[in-house]
């Protein structure tokens, strides 16, 4: 589904890869840690997570590693080859974080949060519906041969599968490419805008982390239920924190991919059985369809668990680190998702990454207005739109930036995304289609 042959990188193997991020995460903790000097600042501009997806990044766009590429024979026949990383780290690496992070969770808790996290969570959402065909009638004035195309070649088409992620995830992209059928030799390049954009309005996000307390001021927001959230869950953190041991940590181990493995199981049951037995679900066209996905129920059910054991005598593992563990895990997915982007095909379409970014823009406008009037804290800005743009892979980064006891805030709302992201995507679609044809 690429339009162009991806060169062969330097490094291939996968043990080696995955050495190198590891380095690379290892280099990035140590120097942001460091109080003085050049790096005190550079931090204090860059923030680290940023930094762990753009040095992946780097290193892709240099060739040194891919996530995909292509090799050709003697007799020229053409090999399409991929990493197993992602795969790893978002199959097997995300639900187990999920579970060690809502390990502790306090739902009385959250829910003291009200209602503005979801409210920003659905502006969220409006902004991409309506952002996509707002962005095709700017860029056809100065450039309409970026938006137009026929049949299967229409460039709509394409930038549905966008709306399909950046409302709902990976299993809602899906659906609109299987729904509107658009041509897979120029899908590459829709994923590109895709990965691209929306990793650059993550590092915009995460910029303003920094700044939360001057941005609230600016909003008038009222931040005090989610003080007094940090403040409980700080508490019962600190009465529990104990030196681990072996034992915690292979307890910890046990849970985390033990629900991992049932996650996996049930979900991919539950997927099959709802294709099988509801017409809805197996029709790519109809906005149910999100239920046919194994990752959507993975992702379903590593939560449950994980809100299961905060019922248990299993929550007192949080002083033992399990939501450290869970970080872990997140910032290795982190730097996988990094090894996506490569920087040197962003000028390929010009006309297509302009339509990203004032898509993207307008979705932020939005979010940044709705947030002004109903006085909401910029951290229900930042999660509620990474739950849109980002999904279970990037919400819960971007929560746990603000505090490790918010993690869960991000999980949640990201399930959400999954819910209403093909309905809107679908949506969307058809705006886009009116737009472009206007």
């Amino acid at each position: 589904m690429t339009d162009k042959l991806l060169p062969e990188p330097l490094i291939t193997d996968d043990t080696v890869v995955f050495g190198l991020l590891a380095f690379c995460l290892g280099f990035i903790f140590i120097t942001s840690s460091l109080k003085r000097g050049f790096f005190k600042k550079f931090y204090y501009v860059v923030p680290a997570v940023l930094m762990c997806y753009l040095l992946p990044a780097i290193l892709a766009s240099c060739g040194v590693i891919a996530e995909k590429w292509h090799t050709v024979d003697k007799l020229g026949t053409v090999t399409e080859h991929s990493s197993r990383l992602y795969y790893m780290a978002s199959h097997y690496l995300l639900p187990a974080a999920l579970v060690l992070m809502t390990l502790s969770i306090d739902l009385k808790a959250i829910a003291s949060l009200g209602s503005k996290a979801l409210i920003m969570f659905l502006t969220g959402s409006l902004g991409i519906i309506i952002g996509g065909p707002i962005a095709i009638l700017i860029v056809s004035i100065f450039s309409p041969e970026s938006v137009g195309g026929n049949g299967f070649d229409a460039i709509w088409r394409g930038l549905s599968t966008i709306a399909g992620s950046w409302i709902g995830g990976g299993a809602n992209q899906a659906a609109m490419y299987e729904i509107f059928k658009y041509t897979p030799d120029k899908y590459g390049g829709m994923v590109l805008v895709d990965i691209f954009v929306a990793n650059v309005w993550m590092a915009i996000i995460l910029l303003g982390v920094g700044k939360t307390e001057r941005i609230d001021r600016w909003l008038k927001a009222d931040t005090s239920s989610i003080e007094k959230l940090k403040i409980k869950v700080t508490k019962f953190t600190d009465s529990i924190t104990r030196v681990p041991s072996l034992q915690d940590y292979m307890i910890l181990l046990g849970l985390a991919f033990t629900a991992v493995g049932v996650s996996h199981f049930f979900g991919g049951h539950m997927s099959s059985y709802l294709k099988t037995t509801v017409a809805a679900v197996a029709d790519p066209t109809n906005f149910l369809s999100f239920l046919g996905s194994s990752f959507f129920w993975m992702v379903i059910i590593a939560t449950a668990c994980g809100i299961t054991f905060s019922f248990t005598k299993a929550k007192n593992y949080e002083g033992a680190g399990a939501s450290k563990i869970g970080g872990m895990f997140i910032y290795i997915l982190v730097a996988t998702i990094g090894m996506k982007v490569d920087l040197g095909r962003i000028l390929e379409n010009p006309g297509l990454i302009a339509i990203g970014f004032i898509w993207i823009s307008i979705h932020a406008g939005l979010m940044i207005l709705v947030a002004k009037l109903i006085k909401a804290p910029y951290f229900f800005l930042a999660v509620g739109s990474q739950a849109n743009v980002g999904g279970a892979a990037s919400a819960p980064v971007v929560a746990a930036e603000f505090h490790p006891s918010l993690t869960s805030v991000g999980v949640l709302l990201a399930v959400f995304g999954y819910v209403v992201g093909t309905g809107g995507a679908l949506l969307c679609a058809y705006l886009m289609e009116v737009a472009s044809n206007f």
